[in-house]
């Protein structure tokens, strides 16, 4: 039975209690806890009521994920001629196709498991990382400090915050000074607020200024964070990658159906073929027509991808956006803290003087002697750093009273002494605060006003720097008449590389657009800074119900698609221009931090989650940053575009290979009744797939532009190269079967009397001239010209020289093959050499037609000879 303790905590945890409104006294006796937190025992008996401190995401059975690998279109397929193999094969006096049954088995479950080694290891990689990203906290237990992750938190633990932390839980402030919390990743507010003691701070939050202790009210989902996030659908929208692989899969499959269609229907009714015979027929189509490690090639690929992103900063959570990665076009940044610093800063050169005899460097030195030098908010620590060392803010005097900065004075001061014992006072803060205290003229403050005017019109921030001298000597005299000394802009500044890495993103094909919760001005400043443009628009005036005037007349779409970036922009207004440029066609990046960014991340193509982004961001994300900026993206893009580009060259030789043995087997099978062996088509697979597995390290080049599944030319040029090597096969049997031209060009005895010495001829031949084909379809150039990875041209060797022995030695009566030699073996490697270098012409003029440019210049070439004509 339930004590009444956890009965209480049960209606905490359903949250019928206010914890965030009433009296602090009353909340500890609703959380059962005190000042002095609680035990461990406590803690851990609390955590198994409430739950750990974090975003839990749902985990799939490893059991059920690697037989997910067997249940798709293609596996179906093999799985059909594995029932094939031993229940349809049985007729004519012969077994069931034992061989071929497990043979088929093997490739289907080693297929599986190096798909799901493979993931799984990427995954566990990912999650390591992940797991290294988890936010700690201190925490009061059994009396003592110590620093836990925050995940252990339970309400009514007592933590401590300072200057810097993100806030682990929703808590309750103490007794202490008031904070400066920014809450921009929760709420959008752009400006830190103030946080005074009994008041909630909201898990995901940042202290920006102040150290307090809080009790903790809610934890995990339960929190204002994990109940926003909890709304963003946690489901994966199905990717460009699977409907792709769908399509690539149907095509192989039809292209099989309609091979065993006419094999059907001319071996039965017109052939009258044996039972037999014409089912071993039907599984040559179906085991070697179907690309069973298509699945399995891309997997890895992707799987390796995965992990040199991530070695990169890259964290990929769904691998199948490399593919997508690799094909973006647009690319919706955050100014703060990925194209910029996050980090207000000084700039020198725009420095203004008002003060007679005075250099620039002296009103920075001035504005940092009245900032303070520790515990410092975000300005003094822009304008200490500004000094070649922050010591010099205080070299040379005494610090007699610092006067804080308040929001009705909105200025800070300094009273030292120098060496000579002068008193001295340096003040800094709002211009107009420092004008009236320096109680200058009407003419001096329009001088001023214009500075500060031509600094907003540029977005950057002004600050005012005064000074006084101190007769008296003590910090309680008004001192003699302040002098207004300079104007300091204050701006966050791009990062060192985002400049050059915009430039290589453009050069790239990627268009990046700045999204930013700040003014106009300051887009606009930091873009012209970048050499990105200021083409901008308040986000407001673009999406918000009252739209500005001046460009209402034209389509939201275009604008959006235009523009070189947003600000203003709230969390909502993300999610329509992701909207909107997907509706253009474009497939489109967004980063983002915070909670409220987790519907635009999870909107987009590829939801990108900054270098220290918050949970929610990070569940709703497909690829999280371990490092900050831009560049860590780019550097992915291409190593996705890499990726990409070994997938891409997979599936156009998938595809050459699907036509390749459908049409080439079909016409043999039907021209000249040869039944070609399962259990050797059997072989050529595994031997392909073994090879084939090893494109997934090749050295590739990747595109220069945003790359795609063009699937017109994946099946025109699949189908164009392997209606090639189906015809050359076919003349190779021809020329063994009919003729003596091999015998007498390079005397080598005749076999066509001998169908199990031809089926080596014919396997040997199909063998070598398939796998040659990756050489062709992984290059955009010459495929001599562009050299394979060590492991592919390893892994081929090795493939062909088992097949070779094999063709030259086996006798193997169930698989009906012997041995032809090695004559023959020679004759055939020489046949598949010569008809090897026709492919790439073919390659290149399937590319040609399919551009278009083919017909244009047939068209322009028959324009011009009529003129020609016509004159004549």
């Amino acid at each position: 039975m339930a004590s009444g303790k956890d009965i209480d905590l049960e209606q905490i945890k359903n949250e019928t209690v206010d914890l965030e409104k009433i009296p602090i006294e009353e909340v500890f006796e609703q959380l059962k806890c005190t000042r002095e937190g609680l035990s461990q025992a406590e803690g851990e008996s609390r955590l198994l009521i409430f739950g750990p401190n974090k975003l839990e995401e749902k985990k799939e059975s490893k059991f059920l994920k690697f037989l997910g690998f067997m249940w798709n279109p293609l596996s179906w397929v093999m799985e059909a001629a594995a029932i094939m193999a031993i229940a349809l094969a049985n007729g004519d006096g012969k077994p069931p196709d034992w061989q071929d049954f497990v043979g088929i088995f093997a490739l289907l479950v080693i297929n599986s498991t190096i798909s799901f080694i493979e993931e799984n290891n990427a995954g566990n990689a990912a999650a390591a990382l992940m797991a290294g990203l988890a936010p700690k906290t201190k925490v009061l237990r059994d009396g003592k400090w110590s620093e836990q992750e925050a995940a252990i938190l339970v309400p009514g633990d007592i933590v401590s915050i300072k200057l810097g932390d993100i806030i682990p839980a929703d808590a309750r402030l103490l007794d202490g000074d008031p904070l400066k919390i920014d809450q921009s990743a929760l709420t959008g507010e752009s400006l830190p607020v103030t946080k005074n003691p009994g008041d909630e701070v909201f898990s995901g939050s940042t202290c920006k200024q102040g150290e307090i202790e809080a009790v903790v009210i809610a934890t995990g989902v339960h929190t204002f964070f994990g109940k926003a996030a909890h709304l963003v659908d946690s489901t994966n929208q199905v990717g460009h990658f699977q409907k792709v692989l769908t399509a690539i899969g149907n095509f192989c499959i039809c292209s099989i159906a309609i091979g065993m269609l006419i094999e059907i229907l001319v071996m039965y009714p017109i052939q009258k073929r044996k039972y037999r015979s014409g089912i071993d027929n039907l599984l040559v189509l179906l085991i070697g027509g179907i690309p069973i490690a298509m699945p399995t090639v891309l997997s890895v690929t992707m799987a390796i991808g995965s992990h040199k992103l991530s070695q990169q900063g890259a964290i990929t959570k769904r691998m199948t956006a490399i593919e997508e990665l690799a094909g973006m076009d647009v690319l919706c940044s955050d100014k703060t803290g990925t194209l910029t610093l996050n980090k207000l800063t000084v700039d020198k050169n725009l420095v203004e003087v008002f003060a007679k005899g005075v250099e620039k460097d002296h009103v920075i030195l001035l504005a940092a002697r009245a900032s303070r030098t520790e515990n410092q908010d975000a300005i003094d620590a822009a304008i200490v750093g500004t000094l070649a060392d922050p010591k010099e803010a205080r070299a040379g005097i005494r610090e007699v009273h610092f006067f804080p900065f308040n929001p009705v004075d909105k200025r800070t001061a300094l009273t030292y002494t120098d060496s000579d014992g002068n008193w001295h006072r340096s003040s800094k803060g709002a211009p107009e605060q420092i004008l009236a205290l320096c109680n200058c003229k009407e003419d001096f403050k329009k001088k001023v006003h214009a500075i500060i005017d031509k600094f907003a019109e540029r977005g950057l921030r002004s600050l005012a720097v005064a000074r006084q001298e101190v007769p008296a000597k003590t910090k309680e005299s008004p001192g003699a008449p302040w002098q207004f000394v300079g104007l300091l802009s204050l701006f966050d500044p791009p990062r060192h590389d985002s400049a050059e890495t915009i430039r290589r993103a453009l050069n790239l094909g990627v268009n990046v657009k700045m999204i930013t919760g700040d003014q106009l001005a300051i887009a606009k400043e930091t873009g012209r800074r970048l050499g990105m443009g200021t083409n901008m628009y308040p986000s407001a005036s673009l999406l918000g119900q009252h739209k500005d005037e001046s460009i209402a007349g034209l389509p939201i779409e275009e604008l959006i698609e235009k523009a070189d970036g947003f600000a203003g922009v709230f969390p909502e207004h993300k999610y329509e221009i992701v909207r909107k440029l997907q509706e253009r066609k474009h497939l489109c990046g967004m980063t983002g931090d915070g909670v409220n960014d987790a519907p635009a991340l999870k909107k987009a193509d590829i939801g990108i989650a900054v270098a220290d982004a918050t949970d929610a961001a990070r569940s709703a994300s497909d690829i999280v940053l371990t490092e900050p900026g831009l560049s860590v993206i780019i550097s992915a893009v291409l190593t996705s575009r890499a990726i990409f580009q070994r997938m891409k060259n997979y599936t156009i030789y998938a595809v050459s290979i699907t036509i390749r043995i459908v049409f080439g087997f079909m016409l043999i099978a039907l021209i000249w009744k040869f039944d070609f062996s399962p259990f050797m088509v059997l072989i050529i697979a595994i031997l392909n797939d073994g090879t084939i597995m090893t494109i997934s390290k090749d050295r590739v080049k990747p595109s220069p532009l945003p790359d795609s599944w063009k699937l017109k030319e994946i099946f025109a040029t699949g189908i164009v190269l392997g209606g090639y090597l189906a015809l050359m096969t076919v003349i190779f049997f021809w020329l063994m079967k009919e003729t003596d031209f091999f015998p007498e060009k390079f005397g080598v005895r005749r076999i066509r009397d001998s169908d199990n010495e031809m089926m080596a001829a014919l396997y040997l031949q199909v063998s070598i001239v398939s796998q040659a084909l990756i050489f062709v379809t992984r290059s955009r150039s010459w495929s001599y010209s562009e050299r394979p990875g060590l492991l592919l041209m390893s892994a081929f060797c090795i493939a062909q020289l088992i097949a070779t022995v094999i063709a030259v030695y086996a006798n193997w009566g169930f698989a009906r093959i012997k041995g032809m030699g090695w004559g023959w073996a020679g004759v055939i490697w020489l046949y598949s050499l010569v008809f090897y270098v026709p492919l790439d012409i073919i390659k290149f003029a399937t590319r040609y037609i399919l551009s278009g440019k083919a017909w244009t210049n047939m068209l322009e070439n028959r324009v011009i000879w009529f003129l020609l004509c016509f004159r004549k």
